[in-house]
C-alpha cells in the first residue's frame, strides 16, 4: 500500500514512536494525503512496513478511533472518518475559520502563489510546528 512512505517514524527521535505515528497519521489526514473513507493499512502491515511493534500501531489506531479520527469496520479494516473538524464546530466558529482560510488564499494569490502552492507551503509549516511542538513536550517530561 505504500503507506510507510506517508507515515515517517524516526527511531532516533526522543518522541515516543506511538506519538510520532499518531501525529503522522493526523498530518496525512489534515494535508489530504489520506482522505475520508480511505482505508488504512492493517495493524500488522503497517508494523512490518515501519519496522515497529504491532502493539504500538494498535495503540495508535485505538486512540485515533476514540478521538473519532478513524473507524474500524468489523472484518473490513480501519478507515479515515469524514472530516470531524467542521462537524464539531459551532456555525460562527466555522464561519471565522472559513474567512481566515479565504483571506490566506487571497493574500497568497496577491503574492503570486496558486492555492496548491500556498497549501503545500502551509502543510510544510504545520509539519515543522508539529515536530517542534512534539520535541518541546518530550523535553518537559
Amino acid at each position: 500500500m505504500g503507506m510507510a512512505t506517508i507515515f515517517k517514524v524516526d527511531l532516533n527521535d526522543p518522541v515516543p514512536l506511538y506519538a510520532q505515528l499518531e501525529r503522522a497519521i493526523r498530518f496525512a489526514i489534515a494535508t489530504g494525503s489520506l482522505r475520508a473513507g480511505q482505508q488504512l493499512p492493517t495493524v500488522r502491515q503497517l508494523a512490518v512496513d515501519l519496522r515497529i511493534n504491532a502493539n504500538t500501531v494498535a495503540k495508535v489506531y485505538a486512540e485515533l478511533e476514540r478521538n473519532g479520527v478513524v473507524e474500524t469496520r468489523r472484518g473490513a479494516g480501519t478507515f479515515v472518518r469524514a472530516a470531524h473538524i467542521e462537524r464539531g464546530l459551532p456555525p460562527e466558529r466555522r464561519q471565522q475559520l472559513r474567512q481566515l482560510a479565504r483571506r490566506f488564499l487571497h493574500d497568497a494569490a496577491l503574492l503570486g502563489y496558486g492555492a496548491g502552492e500556498a497549501l503545500d507551503f502551509l502543510a510544510q509549516e504545520i509539519s515543522k510546528e508539529i515536530v517542534n511542538h512534539g520535541r518541546h513536550e518530550s523535553d518537559e517530561n
